[in-house]
């Protein structure tokens, strides 16, 4: 199939963007990386008036550090964020998240903000923001306004976007000393969507003991679902691999998966159990404790 007509604009800066999806906020989808918004525009589940085509916008396509925050442009190319060294050193979570990611061809026009904006609650990056506690940079012709990751996703692929809001920034916080972290995924193939996945990182004190930890699972629910159960479980604990076993058995209370063509609800509780304990063990190797 073909997408239905629509009205084709090409701006060039963010202030021309925004004054577009102004004028056509009832009516108008963003077009950023079209990974996900071209095949659902080919069998039309999506028929908008207007397209709005950000590609050109190259403001919107930085990496760059930003006092505790490392600032990344919505704009950016996937594989470019993977390939970067400052994002290595200061979000190596994400670098890690991102070799799940499809394949290369997708990742060389995928951005990181139309991934994010997206919302699948199976995609890796919007299980990384909200892992890593990012705060999005909205902008609209009214205001702009940050708001957290959690506050973002709403359910499966609804945001808390208004129609006249263009993402344009996702700023993820510097990690803290003694940090470890860890993206795990469990696919039908390599490069398919996550049937479950999990991001955790975990933060020491000198003494080796658990002072922070943030648990997330994706895939399992319309959103990127925080563990705040097993998130407790391990403050104040040195990790040990029982505890990290037994905390992570929490995850089968914590989440009420739906069974579909890829997995059983069983199957899908199972498998982000056991994703939970690996990446929480592996965030602890990577603390380098004193």
């Amino acid at each position: 199939m073909k997408p239905a007509p629509f009205e084709y604009f090409a701006p060039q800066t963010v202030p021309e963007a925004l004054d577009l999806l102004h004028q056509r906020a009832a009516d108008a989808k963003v077009l950023s990386g079209g990974q996900s918004l071209m095949p659902m525009l080919n069998f039309r589940l999506v028929r908008p008036g207007a397209l709005v085509d950000i590609n050109g916008i190259g403001e919107l396509a930085y990496i760059r550090q930003e006092g505790p925050f490392l600032a990344v442009g919505a704009g950016a190319r996937q594989s470019r964020v993977m390939a970067s060294e400052e994002v290595s050193r200061s979000c190596a979570l994400m670098s890690e998240a991102l070799t799940f990611v499809s394949h290369p061809a997708i990742r060389n026009r995928g951005t990181i903000g139309g991934s994010i904006a997206h919302a699948d609650p199976a995609a890796e990056l919007a299980i990384v923001a909200a892992a890593l506690e990012a705060e999005l940079e909205l902008q609209s012709v009214r205001a702009a306004r940050a708001l957290q990751a959690e506050d973002f996703f709403i359910d499966h692929l609804t945001t808390a976007l208004e129609p006249d809001e263009l993402l344009t920034e996702i700023r993820f916080p510097l990690p803290e000393p003694q940090t470890g972290w860890s993206f795990q995924e469990v696919s039908r193939r390599r490069g398919d969507f996550a049937v479950a996945a999990a991001a955790a990182t975990v933060t020491l004190d000198e003494r080796g003991i658990c002072r922070k930890a943030r648990v997330v699972v994706g895939g399992v629910s319309g959103i990127p679902l925080r563990m705040r159960g097993v998130e407790e479980a391990l403050l104040d604990t040195d990790l040990a691999p029982a505890l990290i076993a037994e905390a992570a058995e929490l995850v089968k209370g914590e989440i009420n998966p739906q069974a579909d063509i890829h997995a059983s609800a069983e199957y899908r509780r199972d498998v982000a159990t056991i994703l939970v304990r690996r990446a929480l063990e592996t965030a602890k190797e990577r603390t380098n404790p004193a």
